[in-house]
């Protein structure tokens, strides 16, 4: 599937900026979004997607970018202090072939522990 293919706006992504599918939204401003990821990697794992229509990071414009981050920034801080991990992996993937499962821009901001494990979502749950 090509990078810069044509976005798709029945993406569950999309859907949740509608309003169509439920979330546990934790920061929204004009510009963008972050919420609970349904599948955590990680106790406090979010996603920050910006509201604009985008498959990946090579279709947004630098400004979009700089929203996206900005809010990742500020998601990441409150996530260091509320939950105290040990470390933060911050991921964004562009294409399947990068592991992208859904189809537009996104973030994910993944608290780390020392002790704990990080669960992959694409391993098989018993």
């Amino acid at each position: 599937m090509p990078l810069l293919d044509d976005y798709n706006n029945d993406n569950v992504f999309a859907k949740i900026i509608r309003g169509e599918m439920p979330c546990h939204r934790i920061y929204e401003d004009e510009s963008v979004l972050s919420f609970l990821d349904i599948f955590p990697q990680s106790e406090g794992h979010a996603i920050v997607i910006p509201k604009k229509s985008s498959r990946n990071l090579l279709g947004l414009n630098s400004k979009d970018i700089g929203r996206v981050f900005g809010a990742v920034q500020r998601i990441s801080k409150a996530v260091n202090d509320t939950l105290s991990p040990d470390g933060i992996i911050i991921t964004q993937l562009n294409g399947s072939a990068a592991g992208q499962t859904v189809f537009h821009t996104h973030v994910h901001i993944i608290p780390s522990y020392n002790e704990r494990i990080i669960i992959n979502h694409n391993d098989k749950k018993p």
